[in-house]
């Protein structure tokens, strides 16, 4: 999202990184995605990608200027990269998809139960948010907004996000849903996980 707001050109490659390859864990030892490379140089950690295009491509800016603003960016990207991640996207999303693709076994129920009464919690907090501000993080668009819209993308296409709890987020989703850079992250499909009709609907 990071590269195509910016227009910054870019070949996606599917990395099956539970698999452990040699080869990937010489380019990020964490075994973790995304991993970027420019030419000679690796770069990991979304946030910290994230924040080296802010600093090389600085238009269109997806980082404030005024450092306390810039610290509330970073506070929510780590809260949904972090928090989030833990207690909804780990439970939801990786029990119900990533174990059938990983051939790990059946969905934990608990975990799914959890996740699910957890996504409550957070979707009432975005709107808790939103009351008082245009975006996630203050009047402009930035990269908290598409930390966490990254991961509700990942969850709505497994049907996991009640739209209708919060109208504000809805509309909130609706707004960066209809951006250009968001479009191809909506043609994306896994393999065996059609996703909803509304999905790609950028009016739900």
């Amino acid at each position: 999202m990071c590269l195509a707001e910016k227009k910054l050109e870019v070949e996606l490659v599917e990395e099956r990184y539970w698999e452990k390859d040699a080869d990937f864990l010489r380019r990020n030892p964490a075994g973790k995605v995304p991993v970027l490379r420019i030419d000679d140089m690796i770069l990991t950690e979304s946030s910290a990608i994230c924040e080296y295009l802010e600093e090389i491509h600085p238009t269109p800016s997806l980082m404030p200027r005024d450092p306390q603003e810039r610290f509330e960016v970073r506070r929510l990207v780590s809260w949904f990269d972090d928090k989030f991640h833990d207690e909804v996207t780990s439970n939801l999303l990786y029990e119900r998809v990533n174990r059938k693709i990983q051939k790990a076994g059946y969905p934990d129920s608990g975990n799914v139960k959890a996740g699910a009464k957890a996504i409550k919690y957070h979707l009432d907090y975005m709107a808790w948010l939103l009351d008082r501000r245009r975006w996630l993080a203050g009047n402009e668009m930035t990269l908290a907004d598409f930390a966490a819209a990254a991961h509700l993308s990942s969850l709505d296409y497994i049907s996991d996000v009640d739209w209708n709890r919060q109208p504000g987020v809805k509309d909130w989703y609706a707004k960066i849903k209809s951006r250009p850079a968001f479009r191809s992250l909506l043609a994306d499909q896994v393999a065996g996980f059609p996703p909803p009709a509304h999905y790609a609907d950028l009016d739900f």
